[in-house]
């Protein structure tokens, strides 16, 4: 047993996250989950230190209205640093790891500030609903929504499928786009829903935390422990 094991548990216990005391001991993180996973009060910190990162993150989004020039390019910089950071501590969060997944396979990674995702599966928009409310700490009025339906479809039925399916409300649902041309008979009962905000400075952070979130998955590190 390491002489500064109990050093080590006192950092843990007082609030360190791992990312700190392996910075601080040269340990890597999956030595020190294997040490602190059975402990119930390490895993409440855990939960302590994502629910200050979402209000870190909270925040700063909502103080970008304000922010422009040189500054916004500093805060922008402040977000991949940020991202980095948030990522250790949401990683192994089930949440975090869904909407990682729905956002790998469905959304838009090429818009400079669009975050949006597209889908007839509404339990998958819900999820991604979700976590932008309670992971990432924006309101419902920052998200929009917008149905793409057939012209013999019942349009009124079809938005208020999804409105009851992605836990939105009418005033989040943009004008239903109907599609024109060839395709003209319905295809899909109830359309195709996406799901949209936009923000640079979070697109930012999506990017970087579904980089990191790749990378990790093919290390065996991410497999030895838990937040």
């Amino acid at each position: 047993m390491r002489k500064d094991k109990e050093k080590i548990t006192r950092l843990r216990s007082s609030g360190k996250s791992y990312s700190e005391i392996s910075r601080l001991y040269s340990i890597p993180k999956s030595t020190l989950s294997a040490w602190f996973k059975d402990h119930k009060w390490s895993k409440d910190i855990a939960q302590q230190l994502i629910k200050k990162s979402q209000k870190r993150s909270s925040i700063v989004l909502r103080e970008l209205s304000i922010i422009r020039g040189e500054h916004l390019k500093k805060l922008y910089n402040q977000a991949e640093i940020e991202a980095k950071e948030e990522f250790e501590l949401l990683k192994y969060h089930p949440l975090f790891i869904a909407a990682m997944m729905i956002y790998w396979g469905e959304g838009d990674k090429l818009s400079k500030s669009r975050i949006s995702i597209a889908n007839t599966e509404p339990r998958m928009l819900r999820v991604f609903v979700y976590f932008l409310k309670n992971i990432c700490g924006f309101k419902n009025d920052k998200i929009r929504a917008w149905v793409l339906a057939y012209p013999d479809m019942d349009i009124e039925s079809s938005k208020q499928y999804w409105i009851t399916n992605t836990s939105l409300n009418g005033s989040n649902f943009r004008k239903t786009i109907i599609i024109h041309g060839k395709l003209t008979k319905r295809k899909l009962s109830n359309g195709v829903c996406t799901i949209e905000l936009s923000s640079t400075y979070f697109k930012i952070k999506m990017l970087i935390w579904l980089h990191c979130f790749s990378e990790t998955l093919i290390t065996d590190e991410y497999y030895a422990g838990v937040v």
